[in-house]
């Protein structure tokens, strides 16, 4: 239900709240006081279009928000909506940014607006077979279930069988490029982990043949100048060491020298560094085989075989296709004949309850003055290879509202009185079963005559029971059987006109109903408000 409406900036409406209540919630008030602009703000928080001229005069936006109490969320939600003078929208919903389409969609199970020319939601084909369902539910309701497992199957294989390879030649040509790209994969042989291992390979050769050159040049630096140096300078000493024991000790440090660098000269030659040109050309190009499949088929080894067993598992569906097609169809086949046994226990149902709907609606509209009027459900039986989410039927609402008139579909009735009667009748008789929370009547009781006026508010109630129903009005008979009655007018603050709205305690709305039905509030009009409201609260 709708807890608060806030709107600003609309036609007259400066800046109006409305707390609206459970059950049916009746809104009053003289012509021009802006009764419409608050229809016309619920249509806008639905996703409706909003034109400029419905902008305040020297606004430069207009701006409407509700609250809702919904039994699926644990918290209020806020919806909102403002426009501003150049046309932009913005929308939310809990406070996240939406486009007007996702609004609309969000909108369109909660609200259903009605008035002379707003009944959409009955005028939507696709809507008569879940209303007929929805009156038939005890009896339809697990056979709809278990045939919308199998349409979930059924539409799975028909997508398998869609896929098509095109005609022989481009079958052949798509057969020719999985099979080179099978093969090329394929002939690389390529194992997991192997690249990791390669490039440590790699770097331990270049490692190597680094170390081996740097290893020969020590080796010859050695060999070429540093034995022959200390040998030539131990002879040298050797000559004067007589002369001085300092001489002496040279020699033998000089010769130690000599030992160990003749030591380190022999460890050099004989140190093991393995480097092979030729096998590091090979893991060169082993690695540049790797990269160039990656840049095709994957980033990682891995990535690149499963590439491949994907690619294998379309070769194979290519080249067994009549094998696999003619198994899809056997599943097809089988899954149609439990689809068809479904549906032919939901047409009967379907016939049934349509019977009994149409005559439930009929009695209602000759309770609403049109006594003339026949409803019928049609139900018809669909060929079987038009499956669809709901079985094989087509359901349309039909009526005829003259006596001898053929009936049409309901979408060709002209008058937006006679639509609203028919709504307000399904509505009635499909109240229990019909999911749309909140109902909006805009002035359907337009033209009505007492009785039909009489009957169309005790309808509304009724609604009430399972709906929030929120209805406009200029009828005594209507406003008198409101669970919450509200008073709409207008002032003028200088040149400034604007709307306001007081909801009303049970003295106040006597005395509404009391203007309303005589037009002045006398000692007479207050006690014939007193009765009909004591006769409209009976009402169970």
């Amino acid at each position: 239900m709708i807890d608060l409406l806030h709107i600003k900036n609309i036609g007259i409406i400066d800046d109006l709240c409305i707390n609206l209540k459970e059950g049916f919630n009746v809104l009053t008030g003289e012509t021009g006081a802006g009764k419409t602009l608050i229809i016309g703000a619920l249509k806008i928080l639905s996703g409706g279009r909003f034109s400029q001229e419905m902008m305040r005069t020297g606004s430069h936006h207009s701006y409407v928000e509700m609250s809702l109490d919904l039994p699926q969320w644990e918290e209020n939600v806020i919806v909102s909506r403002e426009i501003n003078n150049s046309g932009k929208n913005i929308c939310k919903i809990n406070g996240r940014l939406v486009t007007v389409s996702e609004l609309k969609d969000f909108m369109k199970p909660i609200i259903d607006i009605h008035g002379q020319n707003d009944n959409q939601s009955i005028l939507d084909l696709n809507q008569h077979i879940q209303l007929l369902d929805g009156y038939a539910e005890e009896e339809i309701g697990n056979y709809k279930k278990e045939y919308n497992n199998l349409y979930v199957q059924y539409i799975k294989l028909k997508k398998e069988l869609s896929l098509n390879y095109g005609d022989d030649l481009e079958k052949q040509r798509k057969l020719d490029l999985l099979n080179y790209q099978y093969n090329e994969i394929q002939q690389a042989n390529l194992k997991e982990e192997e690249e990791e291992e390669l490039e440590e390979k790699r770097k331990r050769m270049l490692a190597s043949e680094k170390i081996a050159m740097n290893l020969k040049e020590a080796q010859a630096e050695i060999d070429n100048h540093s034995i022959d140096s200390l040998n030539n300078a131990i002879r040298a000493l050797e000559k004067i060491q007589t002369y001085r024991p300092s001489y002496a000790e040279l020699v033998t440090r000089l010769k130690d020298s000599y030992y160990e660098v003749q030591e380190v000269s022999r460890d050099l030659s004989i140190e093991d560094v393995y480097f092979d040109q030729e096998e590091q050309n090979i893991i060169e190009e082993r690695l540049n085989c790797i990269h160039a499949l990656k840049r095709k088929y994957g980033n990682t080894i891995t990535q690149i075989l499963e590439y491949q067993s994907k690619i294998e598992k379309e070769i194979f569906d290519i080249t067994n296709l009549e094998t696999y097609i003619s198994e899809l169809k056997e599943k097809l086949s089988n899954l149609e004949n439990e689809m068809l046994t479904i549906s032919k226990k939901m047409n009967e149902i379907r016939l049934q309850y349509a019977k009994q709907l149409s005559q439930e609606i009929t009695q209602e509209l000759k309770e609403l003055e049109m006594k003339n009027a026949i409803f019928e459900v049609k139900v018809e039986w669909l060929s079987e290879e038009n499956f669809h989410p709901n079985g094989l039927n087509k359901v349309e609402f039909l009526i005829s509202t003259n006596q001898g008139d053929e009936k049409k579909s309901l979408i060709k009735i002209a008058s937006g009185g006679e639509m609203s009667r028919v709504m307000l009748a399904i509505k009635t008789v499909l109240a229990d079963v019909d999911q749309t929370p909140i109902l909006v009547f805009d002035e359907i009781d337009t033209g009505m005559s007492g009785m039909a006026a009489n009957s169309t508010g005790e309808k509304m109630k009724k609604i009430a029971k399972h709906h929030q129903v929120i209805c406009i009005t200029h009828l005594a008979t209507i406003a008198a059987k409101g669970d919450s009655n509200y008073y709409i007018f207008k002032s003028n603050e200088g040149n400034i006109t604007k709307t306001h709205i007081n909801e009303l305690n049970e003295e106040q709305t006597i005395r509404e109903i009391a203007r309303i039905a005589n037009g002045e509030i006398t000692k007479t009009s207050l006690q014939n408000a007193k009765e009909m409201r004591k006769i409209s609260q009976k009402i169970a």
